[in-house]
């Protein structure tokens, strides 16, 4: 079973490369590109529920700072647009260094409301400084630059952005699987164990914290020079209650359930809205009702648990016995 297992990682490995290689030619570009910011978000958002047990509805602070970040670098500095996301991550990491502090020593319901009351501070500050953020107007005219390529195109941003939304992914896995992840998962299952066993567990929550909040400003960095604009949607509680529903959908402790719930999201909201729909929340929440009763885990993860029940319904050979020598 274990040999069967190792044997699949290289052709899903193989089949999602291609996939997200294949995106641009088989839907609109910014959707594309839209898919994948929403993904990696939602990947850094599973870090903290899926795999330490902490359900974070702050992650838009993350997102919107790098997305404002990551503009005004690219307006004022005229940075290329790798550079400009990447300090976009490291300010989102660096306002979730205190964040973390206060909110990891809480836990359930009262983390994820210490974790939304700074979410809405940092959209009250993006909103009244409007001479830095644009206020209601947002944060227009952020270009794409890249040494004096040309990226206006989406279908060609689409692929030079593609390598930084895959370092994201892999530094993702890398963290799950790695002694650093197991910790984070002894802590979610027992943490007084954990502390007996002495592991730190504020401090490896807050490590963590601080992790996907980098990762959460990868995407919101991405996005907002995708879009060529950074408004206040971008720091909006929705957008982390969106990167939520989406872990919900794929499955949450998956890593990669994120990705699949954030395709059914985008590619469902973008196809209501070209279709002139004006329920886009009500289909989108009718969906999200269906997807939870018919897969309890979400996509993603009911699909690992059939796989693993047909793995062990597989009849296994028993081994032959020797024949016995013949006399000489």
């Amino acid at each position: 079973m274990i040999v069967t297992r190792l044997a699949k990682r290289p052709i899903l490995l193989a089949a999602g490369l291609i996939t997200v290689i294949a995106l641009p030619w088989l839907i609109y570009p910014p959707v594309a590109m839209d898919i994948l910011c929403w993904a990696l978000l939602a990947i850094a958002v599973d870090l903290l529920l899926g795999f330490t047990g902490l359900l974070s509805f702050g992650h838009a602070a993350f997102w919107g700072t790098s997305a404002y970040t990551a503009g005004l670098v690219s307006i004022h500095a005229g940075a290329p647009f790798p550079v400009a996301v990447l300090v976009g991550a490291v300010a989102a990491a660096l306002i979730a260094v205190p964040i973390g502090y206060l909110a990891v020593r809480r836990t359930g319901i009262y983390f994820a409301m210490v974790t939304l009351a700074f979410a809405q501070m940092i959209f009250f500050i993006a909103n009244k400084w409007s001479d830095v953020t644009g206020g209601e107007n947002g944060l227009q005219g952020i270009p794409r630059e890249l040494f004096g390529l040309d990226l206006t195109d989406s279908f060609f941003f689409y692929y030079y952005a593609l390598p930084i939304i895959l370092l994201g992914m892999l530094a993702a896995w890398r963290i799950v699987n790695s002694p650093f992840g197991r910790v984070l998962t002894a802590i979610r299952d027992n943490p007084a164990r954990a502390q007996a066993l002495g592991y730190s567990v504020n401090r490896y929550k807050q490590v963590v914290f601080v992790l996907s909040a980098g990762l959460a400003g990868l995407a919101g960095g991405l996005f907002a020079v995708s879009h060529g604009f950074a408004s206040l949607q971008e720091v909006y509680w929705t957008t982390s209650g969106k990167a939520v529903m989406m872990v919900v959908l794929g499955g949450i402790g998956t890593l990669w359930g994120g990705a699949i719930g954030s395709l059914l999201v985008v590619q469902l909201e973008d196809y209501l809205s070209t279709a002139g729909f004006d329920g886009i929340g009500l289909i989108t929440g009718l969906v999200f009702v269906i997807v939870v009763l018919a897969f309890r885990k979400g996509i993603w993860g009911s699909i690992q648990v059939l796989a693993q029940r047909l793995d062990r319904r597989r009849p296994v050979e028993a081994p032959r016995e020797k024949e016995p020598a013949e006399p000489v």
